[in-house]
């Protein structure tokens, strides 16, 4: 990130809106569509509902990367909004840059250090004080399959073991079908990835190579197993799949084109649009050898230091309503993720849901809860950004040996 002491000059040249207005808060977010807009909406109800005036600050495109350039020129021009949607170390960075408010009494008064699993919590810290208020938790290391597909194919329950799928994607190609659907895209490619890791070597083993980097684990014959498991899983996929999206790969296990998608639970959001049952027409399970770990992505709002009085209670009730109970239900109901307290009434949620938050509470306790690296929320960008290169390079190019698949995960690991 560009340090904002080096960008001070810029402050007279930059300015980009009014300051903030008694009692008004203004929220920076990228969800512009569908159930995630709706969401947004419930949110500006609770606060107009306590006095306050809404101000929406929406910028669309680039899974926040537009929002992004535009924050760093407010912040820089002296003008930030109240609150941005930033998540995983990001928040770190921006709040070493100084310009992030201190939360710790709102949290105090609402209790989060209780409702917050630690890890969890810790995430939306800078220096022991909370600076962002987490909104949700989308679990990533799932897998979705079409049961008529598995039915057909004589697969009789979700595999539970990487022996068991390798075994049931034989069956499924056998009846015709295909066995993986999966979108070519980087994140996608290490979105598998990670859940084989956890499969494979399990949550420590995860948290040493892929949250620590470190290199002894990186280069052990876990690693080795893990890239061995990763490559046979590409050999069930279809030609067509390089730089499908996510909801296409998705499309073909609610059509029964393919049976298994190893994909976070926003997956679950399509097969609810198209009108399909968890149980009955889907099934959601752990990946294979992950039933007793969790790989989390939080959304998550940081807040931003502001000036005004009434803006500061703004901006503190509307840290309190992004945790309370209202909120919680009926932005995880629209989205697919589950909420991030740990005491929520689950009535109103799916049975994936349910298995989702029963897991989250077991893995919080267990030490299997685990920052996903796929979705930003374990390393710093540039490493993120090196080992999902290297990981992609080994998937799409088949003479690359595992071996030396190995190296250069281990190699873009150390990259700073």
């Amino acid at each position: 990130m560009l340090k904002l002491s080096q960008m001070a000059t810029a402050v007279a040249l930059v300015v980009a809106g009014s300051a903030a207005m008694a009692g008004e808060v203004e929220v920076l977010h990228w969800w512009t569509s569908g159930g995630e807009a709706k969401s947004v909406g419930e949110l500006k109800k609770i606060m107009q509902g306590k006095g306050h005036t809404w101000k929406d600050f929406a910028v669309a495109g680039g899974g926040g990367d537009n929002a992004m350039t535009v924050l760093k020129s407010r912040v820089v021009a002296g003008n930030p909004p109240a609150a941005a949607q930033i998540k995983g170390p990001a928040i770190q960075e921006w709040a070493s840059e100084g310009v992030l408010a201190n939360l710790d009494a709102t949290a105090k008064a609402e209790k989060w250090d209780e409702l917050l699993p630690k890890v969890v919590a810790d995430v939306m810290k800078y220096k022991g004080n909370y600076v962002a208020a987490p909104v949700n938790v989308h679990r990533v290391n799932w897998m979705w399959a079409n049961k008529a597909v598995l039915d057909a194919a004589g697969v009789k329950s979700a595999p539970k073991t990487w022996d068991e799928f390798f075994k049931a994607a034989d069956a499924v190609k056998k009846a015709g079908k295909i066995a993986v659907a999966h979108g070519g895209q980087n994140w996608q490619d290490f979105t598998t990835f990670e859940s084989v890791v956890l499969g494979v070597g399990g949550a420590k083993f995860y948290n040493d190579a892929l949250v620590k980097l470190d290199q002894k684990a990186l280069t052990s014959a876990t690693m080795t197993k893990s890239l061995e498991t990763f490559r046979k899983i590409k050999s069930y996929t279809d030609a067509a799949s390089p730089g499908r999206d996510w909801n296409l790969a998705t499309a073909m296990v609610i059509k029964g084109d393919a049976a298994f998608q190893f994909m976070g639970d926003w997956a679950k959001g399509e097969f609810a649009a198209a009108g399909k049952t968890p149980g009955k027409d889907y099934v959601c399970a752990a990946a294979p050898g992950t039933a007793n770990a969790y790989t989390f992505n939080v959304d998550s709002f940081a807040m931003f230091k502001l000036k005004d009085a009434n803006a500061q209670k703004a901006q503190a009730d509307l840290a309190a309503a992004i945790m309370g109970t209202e909120f919680q239900e009926v932005f995880n109901l629209n989205k697919g993720s589950i909420p991030v307290r740990l005491n929520m009434k689950m009535d109103k949620f799916d049975d994936c849901a349910k298995l989702s938050t029963k897991d989250f509470v077991d893995t919080a306790k267990t030490g299997g809860l685990v920052p996903s690296v796929a979705h930003g929320m374990a390393i710093k960008p540039a490493a993120e950004g090196a080992i999902k290169d290297a990981v992609s390079q080994f998937w799409n190019d088949d003479k690359i040996s595992v071996a030396d698949g190995v190296k250069n995960i281990a190699k873009a690991a150390a990259t700073k």
